[in-house]
């Protein structure tokens, strides 16, 4: 199964890359995820010391619940361990530690806390630098109060019924929409309530509450209701507030991106697109930083990968005569392209036109190579498997290269 180019080796890429970025994660051979992000503030443990934070969350990394802690210890520089919990087949020693048997829970200097608003408060009482609240008496009873209502005030109940309710009915749907809407513009109002973008005079609790669901409804409005938070002129406080985040380096170690967000819903739900899915942002996808960090994840994590491909994407049904290393072999090279293409942009050598082409590359290479790439696109999920500026570059490499086959 020839394929007439060539590309580098994993182990030059890997070091092209490693060199580009800072991002590191830890290795987790046979478990699920396969590998976890290094906390940003681990390294200011004492060699051999125990992290004063155990937290408990979602393997898939997509909770919501789970992302407002991790954004918290993020902010506050708290080293922290992690605990991966299949949310399909909990553990009995968790269903028994944890009352709710839910996700989030974490051990604070060994005390069990559980409930994503009582951790982070909890969180706050432990850690008071830097602080999540404000020191001025007043905005701190303030802040506190908005944390409360977050979880009361019905927004989350009205954004996920606009948007997951099944219906037929155009009445109901724009009664739902109505209701969305106008939980929105009080939240609106509550911005506008301090100068400066976030919810208070500086970013707090409050932003950190608000932040997951907000984004996931910015991603999943636009495709499955048609319907925009970012960017609609009716929202310029919650426009502006999305722009702060994006200036926060823990920002973007823990969100998702529109993608995954999307992928997800589909999965999760069964929902269908009404449109589209968002194009990618190019502020990621051009980033050397981004890409670098794309490349590195997939050359650490590739026999994973190459693996997951060969048993699940169907590549197998091109084997001929059952030569699964031929297949294998194909795998591994239109990664590796990939992931020099991530490194390299245009200068890679990509195909362009070869397939079946004067040159008489082998069509089949070529066809397992582009399930590979299609099946790789949407495979990888952020902020599991990367952050979502590296899966956003990932997405943008994975469409180019896989153009260049046909």
């Amino acid at each position: 199964m020839s394929t007439q180019y060539s590309a580098s080796t994993w182990e030059q890429l890997l070091e092209i890359a490693q060199k580009n970025t800072t991002a590191r994660r830890v290795r987790r051979p046979g478990q699920a995820p396969s590998t976890a992000p290094i906390p940003s503030s681990l390294h200011k443990l004492p060699q051999g010391a125990t992290p004063p934070v155990l937290l408990y969350r979602d393997t898939n990394s997509w909770c919501p619940f789970c992302e407002r802690v991790w954004f918290a210890l993020e902010e506050k520089e708290i080293p922290f361990e992690t605990e991966f919990i299949d949310l399909l087949n909990k553990p009995k020693w968790y269903t028994d530690l944890v009352p709710t048997t839910l996700v989030p829970a974490a051990k604070i200097e060994g005390e069990l806390v559980y409930e994503s608003k009582d951790i982070l408060l909890a969180l706050e009482a432990r850690f008071s630098s830097p602080s999540l609240l404000p020191d001025e008496p007043g905005e701190n009873a303030v802040a506190r109060q908005w944390v409360e209502d977050a979880e009361t005030n019905g927004l989350r109940e009205a954004g996920y019924k606009f948007l997951r309710e099944a219906t037929s009915d155009p009445n109901e749907l724009a009664n739902f929409q109505a209701t969305f809407e106008a939980k929105l513009d009080e939240l609106e109002q509550t911005l506008g309530k301090y100068p400066g973008p976030y919810f208070l005079s500086a970013f707090s609790l409050v932003d950190i509450m608000y932040s997951p669901h907000l984004d996931r409804w910015a991603a999943n409005l636009p495709v499955y209701r048609g319907y925009r938070i970012k960017g609609n002129p009716r929202f310029p406080h919650i426009n502006a507030w999305f722009e702060a985040l994006k200036q926060r380096p823990a920002y973007h170690r823990v969100k998702s991106d529109d993608i995954t967000n999307n992928l997800l819903l589909r999965r999760r739900w069964g929902m269908e697109p009404n449109g589209n899915l968002q194009p990618l942002d190019a502020e990621y996808s051009e980033a050397i930083q981004y890409r670098a960090e794309a490349a590195e994840r997939l050359g650490d994590n590739r026999e994973v990968a190459i693996g997951d491909i060969v048993k699940n994407s169907g590549v197998q049904a091109l084997a001929v005569d059952g030569d699964r290393e031929k297949i294998t072999d194909a795998v591994d090279f239109h990664l590796r392209l990939l992931a020099d293409y991530l490194i390299n942009g245009d200068a890679t050598p990509l195909p362009w036109g070869r397939v079946g082409g004067k040159d008489n590359a082998d069509p089949t290479a070529a066809a397992v190579g582009a399930i590979t790439l299609a099946y790789v696109r949407n495979r990888i999920c952020a902020p599991r498997d990367m952050s979502a500026g590296a899966a956003t570059a990932f997405r943008a490499a994975a469409d180019r290269v896989l153009a260049s086959l046909y």
